[in-house]
């Protein structure tokens, strides 16, 4: 990737009015001022195959009044990088130069920097798309940050002219980390997917291994959201440490936060994870494929109407039958997903597009009498219709409606499913360099039904789902303030209506986040907000979704504050304090084993789903890092927290609070295009649950083993064609084999924990471990 500098020679008009020369000096209106083109589009350029050198090629672009790059010279610069950036820069997309309000035609000049791969550390600038908001740059434009996810090495720009304009994204909110596909593409175990990453970040807890689910500063996974350019869907990456559900060539940053989010996101009561789709490409045909082990993907986009629309298609399905015969010969899993975009510019301010994708999964045991098991059979669809305007210089919006199907399929036909609807606006006008506002207003429709055909179960799971629509309306509004240049602070407020199987609610939530800049290295960050969701199961499997809103909404308070540090050698650093408060919450799984003396269990266990709950999780999350894609790159991500749960007068730490989770990354260059890399994770156990300890849960009780695993990535990389490449990949998830322990049982109702009497025994999984050859290949 080049990260690019823009030196304009001043907007020329394509037309000029005559001067009627008929005014007088003193009272001749002042000229209109002119403002240079902005970068809208992935500012990417490839560096040809087989080089190694450093380069630098300056270009001269003509772009018209519709933003479009019309004309391409080369002013300086040695092939091949001089074809490289030419071939590139055609393909980019601007906001066209103003004269006054009046787009008119301009040329500028573009120096594009090809930096030196070598094993020394390279500089870079001071903010990358996907980089944590420790990267304190400060953005000069709201366009896009150029994309990363072509396999390139870190660049550093071109000495600068006084007058030249630095093109840079924005920086990621207070509180939020960011990750993108070209640091993650080195990530063990992540199979170069930013979804499958955020496990590693601080602040999120495993659920077990395998399992597309974990808990965030002590939210259940039911009350986390996921989103992707906000489209909600309820997974994010395939069961059985499966990739991710979208492709990862068409994500280009997925953002995380652990509380006190933007004021656009509601209705869940714990963290949002949030992806974001690269621009469509209106250049020339590029994509890319795989090859593994045990599933192949691809992804290709191609241009149509002169470069005013694109086309993109996209998926992957498994074949892991081989693998499992190795493994686990009982296992039956499946998996497999599609994309599918259209885009299409009205006008140069007006774009259409259609989005559509979905994904499935199942996962099963073959018995000794041959007959399956059913453990986990979902999938999902969405299909987005969106109209991308701007209204002026300084104004944008995107009015938006998708429409989805959500599916959870057992045994003998029975189903629970959601089909939905969702219409959404949003309006950013930036008034200065100070002020951007955002405002938006959306409504969503679900419809549920349920196809029960075991009587057994129809009364429960009828009582918790029962068929119905639910409808919710929310506005909100937030101002991003910058009072002084040291200083940013983002109010904002959300208001929700809910309505469902006839009672109704109402929440308002205020939210505020500041960075303080004390020094050009060290920041302070704090952030603070209030968040409600209705009822929740536990797990967001397709189509679960609790009734029982006459009961009130869950609710929790979210506060945390941090310092942030840019340290020696390109590492930079956090420490997050953070306290989560949640009351009236439906998390069952956080309550896992509870028992009354004398009750039905069935009878139990669908009062325990419905039962409300107060919690409080805290702790310190610490994150080191250095970008991963430099040559001798890393992280260190520890959480240290405590997360609880209070029934009446019963206190006892959360079903799944694990006090210790730690992630270690380690990436090396090698040189002649070889790359290795290394992840280890820890995590210790959770509570026992109080079936294996006599029916008493304790403030302080016996814990299951803790877990750890390594996982290890090296690449080959070799040229495909001018500008294309591709690689050979091995990749292994749980090198070690190592067994995971997620109960004790015991015979006994006095049985005790871990290194009891003979009649408890530990309740294993594993060992899941995915072993990868691939091939990948990018053109």
């Amino acid at each position: 990737m080049a990260v690019v500098w823009t030196h304009s020679t001043g907007a020329q008009p394509a037309t000029e009015k005559p001067d009627n020369g008929a005014s007088k000096p003193e009272t001749k209106p002042r000229p209109p001022r002119l403002v240079a083109p902005k970068v809208l589009s992935d500012t990417e350029v490839l560096r040809p195959a087989g080089t190694d050198a450093e380069a630098d090629v300056l270009l001269e672009l003509t772009i018209d009044e519709r933003g479009k790059v019309t004309l391409v010279k080369v002013l300086e610069g040695e092939e091949p990088f001089a074809s490289a950036a030419r071939t590139a820069a055609q393909g980019w997309r601007f906001r066209p130069a103003l004269r006054g309000e009046l787009p008119v035609s301009a040329r500028i000049r573009f120096a594009v920097h090809f930096a030196r791969e070598r094993p020394a550390p390279i500089p870079e600038p001071p903010s990358d798309v996907g980089d944590s908001p420790s990267a304190g740059a400060e953005p000069e434009t709201s366009a896009p940050a150029p994309s990363t996810s072509a396999p390139s090495p870190p660049t550093r720009p071109a000495p600068a002219a006084e007058d030249e304009v630095v093109v840079l994204g924005d920086r990621a909110p207070p509180g939020a980390t960011s990750m993108n596909r070209a640091e993650v593409r080195q990530l063990p175990g992540a199979f170069g997917d930013p979804f499958r990453a955020i496990e590693a970040l601080p602040g999120v807890t495993p659920l077990i291994s395998g399992v597309p689910f974990f808990y965030v500063r002590g939210a259940p996974p039911g009350n986390v959201g996921y989103f992707v350019d906000g489209i909600r869907v309820p997974l994010l990456y395939h069961i059985g440490l499966g990739p991710s559900v979208i492709h990862p060539g068409i994500i280009k940053q997925v953002d995380l936060y652990p509380g006190g989010y933007p004021a656009r996101f509601g209705r869940f009561a714990g963290g949002i994870v949030s992806g974001e789709t690269a621009e469509p490409r209106s250049d020339v045909l590029h994509g890319e494929a795989n090859l593994r082990l045990v599933d192949a993907g691809a992804l290709l986009e191609a241009p149509f109407a002169e470069g005013r629309g694109t086309a993109l298609v996209g998926g992957r399905y498994a074949y892991p039958g081989l693998v499992l015969q190795l493994f686990a010969p009982e296992a039956l899993l499946r998996y497999w997903d599609y994309q599918a975009r259209a885009s299409y510019e009205l006008t140069p301010d007006d774009r259409l597009t259609l989005f559509s994708f979905g994904a499935y999964d199942y996962l099963g045991e073959v018995q000794p009498d041959g007959s399956t098991e059913t453990f986990f059979n979902t999938m999902f669809h969405r299909v987005d219709l969106r109209w991308d305007q701007r209204h002026s210089a300084r104004a944008t919006s995107r009015t938006a409606l998708y429409v989805g199907l959500d599916r959870t399929q057992g045994e003998e036909g029975t189903f629970l499913r959601d089909r939905l609807a969702h219409l959404r606006y949003q309006l950013d006008y930036r008034e200065s360099e100070r002020a951007t506002y955002s405002v938006g207003a959306d409504f969503a429709l679900d419809h549920y039904d349920v196809r029960i055909t075991d009587q057994e179960d129809r009364d429960d799971i009828g009582r918790l789902f029962p068929p119905r629509t639910d409808y919710a309306m929310g506005a909100f509004g937030q101002l991003e303030w910058r009072p002084e240049k040291w200083l940013t602070v983002t109010p904002g407020v959300r208001m929700d209506w809910y309505y469902s199987n006839g009672a109704y609610a109402l929440a308002v939530e205020p939210r505020v986040s500041a960075r303080y800049d004390v020094t050009e290295r060290w920041r302070l960050i704090h952030a603070l907000g209030v968040a409600h969701q209705p009822p929740a199961f536990v797990i967001p499997l397709p189509g679960f979704q609790i009734s029982g809103l006459e009961d009130g909404l869950q609710r929790s308070i979210q506060h945390s504050a941090g310092v942030e540090a840019d340290l020696p050698w390109e590492v930079t650093g956090s420490v997050t304090l953070f306290q989560n408060a949640f009351f009236n919450m439906t998390d069952a799984l956080s309550r896992r084993g509870r028992r009354d003396n004398g009750s039905d269990e069935d009878d139990n266990d669908a009062e325990e789903l419905s039962q409300r709950a107060l919690g409080h999780s805290y702790g310190v999350e610490v994150y080191v890092r250095r970008k991963l894609t430099k040559a001798l790159g890393g992280f260190v991500s520890y959480t240290l927290s405590r997360s609880e749960r209070s029934i009446d007068r019963e206190s006892f730490p959360s079903g799944f609070d694990r006090t210790h989770v730690v992630n270690l990354a380690l990436s090396l260059d090698l040189g002649k295009r070889w790359r290795a890399g290394a992840r280890a994770v820890y995590y210790s156990g959770y509570p026992l649950s109080s079936d294996a300890l006599a029916g008493v849960r304790a403030e302080h009780p016996e814990r299951i083993p803790a877990f750890w695993r390594l996982d290890w990535r090296l690449e080959k990389r070799w040229r495909l064609g001018e500008t294309g490449s591709w690689a050979l990949v091995f990749e292994v998830v749980n090198t070690t084999l190592n067994k995971e322990t997620i109960d004790v049982e015991c015979d006994s109702p006095e049985g005790v924990g871990v290194g009891g009497p003979q009649d408890c025994r530990e309740e294993v999984i594993g060992p899941v471990t995915i072993p990868s050859i691939g091939v990948e290949a990018f053109f």
